[in-house]
């Protein structure tokens, strides 16, 4: 399944061309998961109850198209587990008007906080701590529109 979040850019974000700092598409990405996270009923206390944290081990931007204060986006973000410790977190944030203004493609794990290794299975993990494994499963990746 893919999660949506929306943002609308802020004004204090923007660099000095007045568009979104490249920077800030790190946060609403790492918004995103995080709201994904949460809405799957796994809050960073229930996490670190459990004795494990997401930890980004790779993370790839591609920039498509300018954001400026005001623009209302949708960021999308789904988790694709293969075999390993390590999954594929895939990302867009897209315009109101459907354009792709950036996509954020990057390498996770699950951490164990005490071992400080990677954890075998973290898609059997997140799913059995939380209350809604659906979302925390692969979708399609494209984005519906914001008033969807």
């Amino acid at each position: 399944m893919t999660f949506f979040a929306d943002v609308t850019v802020r004004g204090y974000e923007l660099d000095t061309q007045g568009h979104l700092n490249q920077a800030v598409y790190l946060q609403y990405a790492e918004h995103a998961r995080w709201e994904l996270l949460r809405a799957a009923g796994l809050s960073q206390e229930k996490l670190l109850a459990s004795g494990v944290g997401p930890v980004a081990l790779e993370v790839t931007v591609k920039y498509a198209r300018e954001l400026r204060g005001g623009d209302r986006v949708r960021i999308s973000c789904r988790f694709v587990y293969g075999e390993g410790k390590t999954f594929r977190v895939e990302q867009r944030i897209v315009k109101e008007d459907g354009t792709v203004a950036a996509e954020i493609t990057g390498v996770a794990g699950m951490l164990d906080l005490t071992s400080r290794r990677l954890i075998a299975d973290p898609a059997g993990h997140l799913a059995g701590l939380a209350d809604r494994p659906e979302l925390l499963e692969g979708g399609t990746g494209r984005p519906e529109p914001l008033d969807g």
